[in-house]
C-alpha cells in the first residue's frame, strides 16, 4: 500500500476518490458510486464530515497518473 494523497489528474471535487483509485488501481468512478451509496445509508453527514477532513489533511499528489 502506498502513501495516501489527493489526485490532481483525476479529481471532481477534491481528488480524494481519484487518489484512492490510483493507489488501489481501481476506477475512481466505482469509488465515487460506493461513496454515494454509503452516504445514503448513513444519512450523508458522517461521509461529508469524513470527506471534508480528508480534504484538509491529505497532501496533494503530483499531476501525473503514473505514481
Amino acid at each position: 500500500m502506498g502513501k495516501f494523497y489527493r489526485s490532481r489528474a483525476d479529481q471532481k471535487i477534491a481528488g480524494i476518490c481519484g487518489g484512492l483509485g490510483e493507489i488501489y488501481h481501481v476506477d475512481a468512478n466505482l469509488i465515487r458510486i460506493g461513496l454515494v451509496f454509503v452516504a445514503l445509508l448513513t444519512k450523508i453527514v458522517p461521509v461529508v464530515i469524513t470527506y471534508l477532513v480528508a480534504w484538509m489533511i491529505l497532501p496533494e499528489g503530483t499531476a501525473d497518473k503514473d505514481q
